[in-house]
């Protein structure tokens, strides 16, 4: 029986973009889901894509479970040589730090044990650009820094950055594994969770930006170089994935466009940011729904950059231009609302 390729985190937005990318590369893949109506978004994802939705669907084979259930993960692995580790939890709530720590942490840390345990299995881990975190370089941060507490930092940057720890952890144990640091993946299908949220913001538009960078990149342009990176046998090591940084001005400016929006005018600034978090709270403890928390706030001051040289250097690989990324993303937004 030939060996597949186990997705975790496979009806995501990375997950499912990699589930298509593997496909229609003619892999055995197994796909790891929670939630049964989360497989029928998958095939709204791969629509997006390409005519063949339902002959490429066929070729998958689904599993049930929880990275955080041991015995699932390890039942999973069953006929699996290569593991693409998407799965992870987004959030910048403080009510959800034990389940950050949960899946995030000790999720990943099922999933190293039982690679070491089953033997011959080689793992590409989705991380983040948050878990490089050193306040003491004011150059483009690269894959040499390893993180530096300030004090600041996110549940959610911290229960990465100790996921992480848990790969470099088997590495050294004999695990064959490499480690991805995306920045923010920008792609359709997910308009009501994490950067899928941007394309209706931008669709409002936006009087008020915050003078804080980001560094982002296109689903489609994670996918292919985390599989390059495997076929090429990239262990042991781990890669920035980002096509550049950007102010948030810049991004509301491209996001406002393709709705004929005009770009944002004025600069929101720290203090009024924290009196918005703070009445949004309130808001929040008596009618329930999103709040603007600190870690959000923090993160939307945040100027420190990132490089993709190392990547860019070792694949020869070309990145989507942002700008053109989130023109394509607007485009199916639009089409489909």
């Amino acid at each position: 029986m030939n060996p597949k390729t186990l997705i975790t985190g496979a009806t995501g937005l990375l997950g499912s973009h990699l589930l298509l990318h593997l496909l229609q590369k003619n892999c055995l893949v197994k796909a790891m889901y929670r939630n049964e109506n989360a497989k029928e978004h998958v095939k709204t994802i791969f629509a997006y894509y390409t005519t063949e939705v339902d002959r490429l669907y066929s070729k998958i084979e689904w599993i049930k479970g929880d990275v955080c259930d041991y015995y699932f993960v390890e039942e999973a692995l069953e006929n699996v040589d290569t593991v693409y580790h998407c799965a992870g939890f987004i959030s910048f709530d403080k009510k959800d730090r034990d389940q950050l720590f949960e899946t995030n942490a000790k999720g990943t840390a099922n999933l190293v044990n039982a690679c070491l345990h089953k033997g011959n299995i080689q793992l590409c881990h989705v991380s983040s650009i948050a878990s490089i975190n050193n306040a003491d370089y004011k150059v483009p941060l690269n894959e040499t820094v390893f993180w530096k507490t300030k004090g600041k930092e996110s549940n959610y940057a911290k229960s990465k950055y100790n996921g992480e720890r848990e790969v470099w952890r088997g590495i050294e144990e004999g695990l064959e594994a490499c480690i991805v640091n995306p920045g923010v993946i920008l792609g359709p299908g997910f308009w009501n969770q994490s950067s899928g949220k941007l394309f209706k913001f931008g669709q409002k538009g936006q009087l008020f930006y915050t003078k804080g960078i980001s560094a982002y990149v296109d689903v489609l342009d994670v996918v292919a170089c985390m599989y390059l990176l495997m076929e090429q046998k990239k262990m042991a090591q781990r890669y920035i994935i980002v096509e550049g940084n950007y102010s948030f001005k810049t991004l509301l400016t491209w996001l406002h466009a393709p709705f004929g929006k005009a770009p944002p005018k004025y600069e929101l600034g720290i203090f009024l940011l924290h009196l918005v978090g703070f009445l949004s709270r309130i808001k929040q403890s008596l009618n329930g729904g999103d709040a603007l928390s600190r870690e959000i706030i923090q993160s939307s001051q945040n100027t420190q950059t990132y490089t993709n040289d190392k990547l860019k250097n070792e694949l020869g690989y070309t990145f989507t231009s942002t700008e053109n990324c989130i023109k394509r993303i607007c485009s199916i937004y639009m089409s489909t609302h």
